[in-house]
């Protein structure tokens, strides 16, 4: 299938490592440009250059999101420089801090400044602009590996917010969506930590999805980059889970 996104501009915060660098990897195997951000230079230029070597034009800049003025300028080049944008991607977390004030610092605040600050140039796209918010199912489940933290707390509170955003913002073309994973693995990564350090607890939650195993960077980005395109044009206010199963509810 032709999603649509050759030459398409797109926004990708987080995208050093993990499940980002899986996303900005994806759009520019489908032919898109990529602006992509991180805090720390040296894994952005790396994966710059490799995204630079598909043939995508890239656009880095080592930033905080939680820095509002530097996040807003980000997107302001990004748009410029990429001549327009058609996606923004809202993937920078916390984690699995337990410091609330920086949840709120880095996961909702961010999102909030992106569309903001992005969703006139995404109304402007012609392909039909696109805002997907990774979120996880640690938003609609309190068991391990959610729990009274956090993380959980801002996701849902994001996924309410991205599907309100996702009535309002329709009228203009631009539509927003949500992807939740469930645990993810990746190396240098929470769960790859805590398969080294607390097997038990990791085998504990792997034991609980269907497939056997935990989740792949890739195989959220591919529901990601699927959503934000225009093969997705009727699709709105929806929470795509990439979990196995994990979650066990209707």
């Amino acid at each position: 299938m032709d999603l649509g996104l050759r030459g398409a501009g797109v926004l990708v915060t987080g995208a050093s490592r993990g499940i980002g660098r899986a996303i900005a990897e994806t759009f520019a195997e489908e032919g898109a440009d990529l602006a992509i951000c991180a805090r720390s230079r040296p894994p952005l230029e790396e994966t710059a250059e490799q995204l630079r070597e598909r043939g995508a034009t890239v656009v880095a800049r080592d930033l905080d999101v939680a820095d509002s003025a530097a996040l807003r300028a980000f997107v302001d080049t990004a748009a410029a420089e990429l001549g327009g944008l058609d996606v923004v991607v809202s993937n920078v977390s916390a984690g699995s801090s337990a410091d609330w004030e920086q949840a709120l610092r880095t996961d909702v605040l961010p999102f909030t400044t992106l569309v903001e600050q992005a969703r006139e140039h995404l109304a402007a796209s012609r392909r039909g602009g696109a805002v997907v918010l990774i979120s996880s199912t640690s938003a609609v489940h309190v068991t391990a590996p959610s729990g009274p933290k956090p993380y959980g707390a801002v996701k849902a509170a994001l996924n309410h917010h991205a599907a309100a955003l996702a009535r309002t913002l329709a009228p203009r073309g631009v539509r927003v969506n949500t992807v939740s994973p469930g645990p993810i693995e990746f190396e240098g990564g929470g769960w790859a930590r805590r398969r080294d350090t607390d097997p038990d607890y990791y085998a504990g939650v792997r034991s609980r999805i269907p497939y056997g195993r935990l989740g792949r960077p890739e195989e959220v980005a591919r529901a990601v980059v699927f959503l934000a395109s225009p093969a997705a044009s009727f699709v709105t206010g929806a929470d795509l889970v990439v979990d196995g199963g994990f979650l066990d509810r209707v």
